[in-house]
């Protein structure tokens, strides 16, 4: 592992390989606290009494640079990634695969393990549901920082064990969103501001719909090189590309980045985040880009907002109650 884990991860995956074994587990762990390093001892575990495992996840641009990562742990494995464009092997003792590609497994897997399952598409569809339950004959590690109402319910009813972890390995506390209420005409030039001020760092600007990260950025590129994704953007993977690989970049976008993708030293604005679209996971999840690193554990998180919500409030609070829990 690039970092050994910290007596809470050890814990935490202590755990979890105890109870996978009789049930399902959820494992709610704040964003950036290690999930994926936190179940490998799982994995392990099912692949050395010869049982097959799925790692299935929401988006497809993060299951080839997971495959790459598990190909570094488990090297005796035959670890397949399957996804659009990824579909002529499909086979191996560890699939890495998009949710929409469960339905190729029905019946195989002895140890599934579903990344942010409260995210698009799987939340609320009751045909990805089904397809994801046909596929495992074993138990289910669900992995979020953001848990849906459906979870919680089971581990309230006792199908599930619930592990909960609220500290990232650095130490660091998780980055507070400071919240700026102004017309939004004053908002553009706070913008500015703020993508000045935080020039030695890459950014993400978060916005509420295709439509805004088009204008913007356009607006944007008049002063400054940007770059832009939405789920429009059909070379999605390039544009995140570059984005890393220029560390004074901009980078505007839809929700459609709020998961799944990690830039080092990261600051983060959330354009509107009043917005209706934005709900108190996907802000969570937004803000839970920033103060990854262990170079750079702390980062800045920006809410600007054209008038106070309660929502935005509520997760402002619920990060700050993650903080001061901070343990297992």
């Amino acid at each position: 592992m690039q970092y050994p884990l910290t007596k809470q991860q050890e814990a935490v995956s202590k755990e979890c390989q105890q109870y996978i074994r009789t049930k399902d587990v959820l494992l709610e762990c704040v964003c950036g606290a290690g999930k994926t390093e936190m179940v490998l001892a799982s994995i392990a575990d099912a692949l050395n009494e010869k049982r097959k495992v799925c790692f299935a996840i929401a988006r497809r641009q993060v299951v080839l640079e997971l495959a790459e990562r598990l190909n570094i742990y488990f090297k005796k494995a035959k670890i397949v990634a399957v996804c659009g464009g990824h579909t002529d092997e499909i086979d191996g003792d560890l699939i890495v695969c998009t949710t929409h590609q469960l339905y190729r497994y029905q019946g195989q897997f002895s140890l599934l393990i579903l990344d942010e399952p409260d995210a698009f598409p799987y939340r609320g569809d009751e045909v990805l549901h089904g397809i994801a339950k046909h596929a495992c004959i074993g138990n289910i590690i669900y992995l979020t920082a953001t848990p849906d109402a459906y979870l919680l319910s089971r581990v309230k009813e006792g199908m599930m064990h619930h592990i909960i972890l609220n500290k990232r390995p650095h130490g660091h506390d998780l980055p507070v969103p400071r919240l700026l209420i102004y017309p939004s005409v004053l908002l553009f030039f706070i913008l500015i501001r703020w993508i000045n001020k935080h020039a030695c760092n890459p950014r993400i600007i978060f916005v509420p719909t295709i439509k805004t990260t088009k204008i913007l950025g356009l607006i944007l590129n008049i002063f400054m090189q940007c770059y832009v994704c939405t789920s429009e953007s059909e070379d999605r993977d390039e544009i995140i590309y570059h984005f890393k690989q220029n560390p004074l970049g901009v980078m505007i976008a839809t929700t459609v980045l709020e998961r799944g993708v990690t830039i080092p030293k990261a600051d983060i604005c959330v354009w509107h985040a009043n917005h209706s679209v934005f709900d108190e996971a996907g802000l969570i999840q937004m803000a839970g880009r920033a103060g990854r690193s262990f170079t750079s554990p702390e980062g800045d998180v920006l809410f600007l907002c054209s008038e106070k919500t309660e929502l935005v409030q509520l997760c402002k609070n619920k990060i700050e109650q993650a903080n001061q829990i901070c343990g297992v």
